[in-house]
């Protein structure tokens, strides 16, 4: 669940921008001074009441920076600072993980947005349709170091271009997580009929994972 994911919504004039060091220790010393508001508005069910105050600190680090407010998966709460993939920003978001105090039982932090544990539980509603991940196929092929997918779920077909095009995209995210799709996902394609040789989004994980010789982190505790 995210509460919100917000950039800056208005282009910034050109200003000088502290080194990602200076950014990021700059950053974690206002999220402290913040963290009691923060926490305040999100036990009152209100974190909108904090989304400019973030929106400023996040801004600061770069102006390009995205930022969610996330249910946990090891932590009740995640902060995720992202580049979205942009190589200009990777200096930034990697100052910032790398500063982040360490986790603990309230909050975790991530320079990209993480997979979600099991993607097939998850059902999203978009446009009066309800599109269970669990019933998206995917056809996948490894080819020059990269892996090629065609993505079919019966009602993408019923959907605009853009809610499709976006009902494409999204499995293999909160699948792969932001960092794992951006570095191997080639070319991504809507598959109009149900093509053979299929498989579900955990066994498209498990191939990717496994070019990218990434162990399967531990569940989180219940």
């Amino acid at each position: 669940m995210s509460w919100f994911r917000r950039r800056r919504p208005e282009p910034l004039p050109p200003v000088h921008l502290p080194s990602p060091h200076e950014a990021a220790v700059a950053f974690w010393r206002g999220w402290f001074d913040l963290l009691p508001t923060v926490s305040a508005a999100i036990g009152d069910g209100e974190p909108h009441r904090v989304e400019n105050e973030l929106c400023e600190l996040v801004a600061a680090v770069h102006p390009d920076l995205h930022f969610s407010l996330e249910r946990g998966h090891r932590a009740i709460y995640a902060l995720v600072v992202s580049g979205q993939e942009d190589p200009r920003l990777r200096p930034y978001t990697d100052a910032w993980i790398e500063a982040a105090p360490p986790e603990d039982m309230i909050w975790e932090y991530h320079d990209s947005v993480p997979p979600v544990p099991d993607p097939t539980g998850v059902t999203v509603n978009l446009a009066g349709h309800h599109l269970r991940l669990g019933d998206f196929r995917i056809v996948a092929q490894v080819t020059d170091g990269a892996v090629d997918v065609a993505v079919y779920h019966p009602e993408l077909a019923e959907l605009e271009e853009e809610a499709r095009r976006a009902m494409t995209f999204l499995p293999l995210d909160v699948t792969l997580g932001e960092r794992l799709a951006g570095e191997w996902l080639g070319r991504v394609e809507t598959a109009a009929q149900e093509p053979s040789d299929t498989i579900d989004l955990l066994e498209l994980r498990e191939l990717v994972r496994s070019l990218a010789r990434v162990d399967e982190p531990p569940l989180p505790e219940s």
